[in-house]
């Protein structure tokens, strides 16, 4: 019997939910299924690469995914004359990192804003959005900018494939995470509201678990795993920042290995 890998890379697959225009589904496995035939594909990291990434573009920074923060990426920014974002801890008070509030912060008073292009690196968000490139357009929602992402795709001709990025657990194992359930059904919401119908069955529990979890989103996401992990590393504030609901118009579109504002 084949495996659902290979299943899900067949034109006749179920993983592949193509009787549907608004799809859904977790982490790069979930992606690649999904993302045959669409006309755009919605990466959804909430805490914190595809928040940072609406805040950088909303300072007009030209941000370029990169999957791991090593020699290569310090090589791949010095191609770019960009910025190479460092660890939380590394980059401190002044520094820039994956955080949002650095980003905020470098945007408007540091060296940021004089370069005006950062490589961001990031295990999840990043490394889905860089294996898509070229093969379909691929989009940046997080709670900020869901509102907006979920009207310019309603505007596109073909299905949308919305892609919640979760987590690795050791040994590169998926860990959904529940903040990018959220995003992902914040988009299809928006979506919904524009006037899209065709959803599949994923698709609608993740605009219901979005919509359920709206009146309390940002101490559910202080309380949810991921966030709690943050705030016991000390990077709590960042919370208050992806959970800006509807803050951002920008839409962050990958452009030549680049996220820029649509």
């Amino acid at each position: 019997m084949p495996s659902v890998s290979d299943a899900a890379r067949s034109r006749t697959s179920p993983y592949r939910q193509g009787l549907s225009s608004v799809r859904c589904d977790w982490g790069l496995s979930g992606a690649r299924a999904i993302s045959g035939g669409a006309a755009a594909v919605v990466v959804v990291d909430v805490l914190s690469f595809t928040t940072t990434v609406s805040v950088a573009v909303d300072a007009g920074i030209t941000v370029y995914p990169y999957r791991f923060r090593d020699a290569s990426a310090a090589a791949f920014a010095a191609s770019r004359s960009a910025m190479l974002a460092v660890g939380r801890r590394e980059a401190g008070a002044t520094g820039v990192s994956l955080s949002p509030l650095s980003i905020r912060r470098a945007a408007s008073t540091g060296t940021l804003a004089r370069v005006g292009r950062l490589v961001l690196p990031s295990p999840n968000g990043s490394t889905i959005a860089r294996a898509l490139e070229g093969a379909v357009p691929v989009v940046a929602a997080c709670l900020r900018n869901a509102p907006a992402v979920g009207r310019w795709l309603a505007r596109l001709a073909g299905p949308v494939a919305v892609v919640a990025a979760g987590e690795r657990w050791p040994g590169d194992l998926l860990r959904p995470a529940v903040e990018d359930l959220w995003g992902a059904g914040a988009v299809i919401a928006g979506l919904v509201d524009a006037g899209v119908t065709g959803l599949s069955p994923e698709a609608t529990a993740a605009e219901a678990a979005f919509r359920v979890v709206l009146p309390t989103l940002r101490p559910s996401l202080a309380a949810c795993a991921s966030g709690q992990e943050l705030t016991l590393d000390g990077y709590g504030p960042e919370i208050a920042v992806a959970a800006e609901y509807g803050s951002s118009s920008a839409v962050p579109v990958l452009t030549d290995g680049a996220f820029r504002a649509a």
